[in-house]
């Protein structure tokens, strides 16, 4: 014991050991007990093809990744990236959530998932075809008819009608999750206007910004190329009698559309006009721009509103929105409308468990990429199976997104379960449900430091003359804990993702 009024001396290891070295980026992480963990192989060690990021990263104390993050943080606020949450009371306009620990993808495993991809809208546009000519795929019984003729996404008026180009889906978002065993399936396909892809090529401007050393030490493939190629793959199938070069525009609902930034974003990327419905007119079944040179033919429509608002004399009369005539120009052949109507009946949910059977009936392939299983409520026993396992399954409305018109089963309250099955009993064709997959998760940056957190994949797929896919595509992030809702109007974010060489 010390004598009264004296320190205890300290020890020799205690004189040697200096300051507490800062916690850096991923200590004290821990995967998610269950599902596959993007980065890490095991709680000690990252997958073979994420070693030289975790040693990079790895390298980052807090309070130098946390510098980094909102240097990220500003370049989103001055860029002005936004979308738009019309259920938010405290104003719709924010910044998209964005996480600086990125998502890899070996090139081994992109080769696959690209192939599948490929092969995957190579059959939706020839389903497409086939719904508005011959109906084979009907008559054989491959899919009920009226799944197909039911659909709020068909549409009657593109019966005996080929788009100029003979391409359906121009572009497409195909949603994929990897279950607990590492398998990528698909979730869903977006062949109507698909959105995102601006994130994307932000996401990478600002990851290159911040990041600079890394891309020097990691060779990721490119999607700065993205906008290059839509507008080449949009000008293969301008009509016939188009323009040298086609003229191309990116036609708008306007600045209140929860994606405006992004139709801004690509008008500007592609180097073509961002157009309203006023900005158009139809004379002779030709649509024009109206521009301070006087009139000037458009040959191609990037179009990023719904079918219903296209065209006041063919669809809802009380659109502002379209352009009057347009539909007639366009069965006239005179102008491409990207994506071309009716394609919602092959992202109708109730629709797409069958696209493997697609696959095998138009292309005499086994589909490279799966579907999670899924419950057809209008099936009898299917809506059976889901009335009696609410608690266990999600169920979606067939023609809503964003995570709207969903149940999560496991997370619901008898009260919502019970609501839910008042709706399927009411309409059965309008739901389907599929069990829980445990999405994979990925480091990400919380209040609690880093920890896994949900994501699913948006690669992009662009058709015209031929077909590429954007290497990657848009991770999506949930940011709360626990939650499988990764979208960004339910509070998800974003993470850049990178396709390695």
């Amino acid at each position: 014991m010390p004598a009264v009024g004296m320190e205890p001396r300290p020890s020799a290891r205690a004189l040697n050991a200096g300051p507490a070295e800062p916690p850096r980026l991923f200590d004290g992480y821990v995967p998610h007990p269950t599902a596959w963990d993007e980065l890490f192989a095991s709680a000690a060690s990252p997958h073979p093809h994420c070693e030289t990021l975790f040693e990079r990263l790895g390298r980052l104390h807090l309070g130098e990744f946390q510098s980094k993050r909102a240097s990220a943080d500003l370049a989103f606020v001055n860029q002005g990236i936004t979308f738009s949450v019309y259920s938010d009371q405290r104003g719709v306009e924010k910044i998209f959530p964005f996480d600086l620990i990125p998502r890899t993808i070996p090139a081994s495993e992109w080769v696959i998932l690209e192939a599948g991809l490929v092969q995957r809208v190579k059959a939706l546009n020839l389903f497409l075809h086939d719904v508005y000519h011959d109906q084979r795929i009907l008559k054989e019984g491959v899919i009920p008819t009226e799944l197909v003729l039911g659909s709020k996404g068909f549409r009657k008026e593109m019966i005996g009608f080929t788009p100029p180009g003979g391409v359906y889906v121009h572009i497409c978002g195909t949603d994929l999750i990897r279950d607990t065993n590492g398998q990528f399936l698909v979730l869903e396909d977006n062949g109507r206007t698909p959105s995102g892809v601006s994130y994307v090529l932000e996401n990478r401007a600002v990851m290159k910004r911040v990041f600079p050393q890394l891309f020097a030490d990691i060779r990721v493939k490119r999607v700065e190329d993205y906008p290059r190629r839509l507008r080449e793959a949009l000008a293969s199938v301008a009509p016939t009698g188009a323009d040298a070069p086609p003229c191309v525009v990116v036609l708008s609902p306007g600045q209140y559309n929860s994606a405006y930034f992004e139709h801004s974003f690509l008008a500007r990327h592609m180097g073509v006009e961002l157009v309203f419905g006023q900005d158009l007119f139809v004379h002779d079944d030709v649509v024009y721009l109206k521009t301070t040179r006087g009139p000037q033919r458009v040959d191609v429509i990037y179009r990023r509103l719904d079918d219903d608002f296209l065209d006041p004399e063919a669809f809802r009369p009380d659109s502002l929105l379209g352009v009057p005539g347009l539909f007639r120009a366009y069965r006239a052949g005179n102008v491409t409308l990207a994506n071309a109507v009716g394609t919602g009946v092959c992202d109708d949910k109730a629709v797409y468990p069958y696209t493997e059977d697609m696959v095998r009936f138009y292309l005499a392939e086994e589909p490279i990429l799966r579907n999670v299983p899924t419950f057809i409520c209008v099936r009898p026993d299917d809506m059976h199976h889901t009335l009696s396992n609410l608690d266990k399954l999600v169920v979606k409305a067939v023609n809503e997104s964003g995570g709207y018109g969903m149940l999560m089963g496991p997370f619901s309250t008898a009260a919502q379960r019970g609501e839910f099955a008042d709706k399927i009993r009411a309409n059965p064709r309008n739901y389907v449900a599929q069990p829980v997959v445990t999405l994979s998760t990925c480091p990400t940056w919380t209040d609690d430091g880093v920890a896994p957190r949900h994501v699913d994949l948006r690669p992009y797929i662009i058709t015209g003359s031929s077909t590429w896919v954007l290497p990657g595509g848009l991770t999506r992030t949930a940011l709360v804990k626990g939650s499988l809702v990764v979208n960004s109007s339910q509070g998800g974010g974003s993470k850049d993702t990178w396709v390695l060489e």
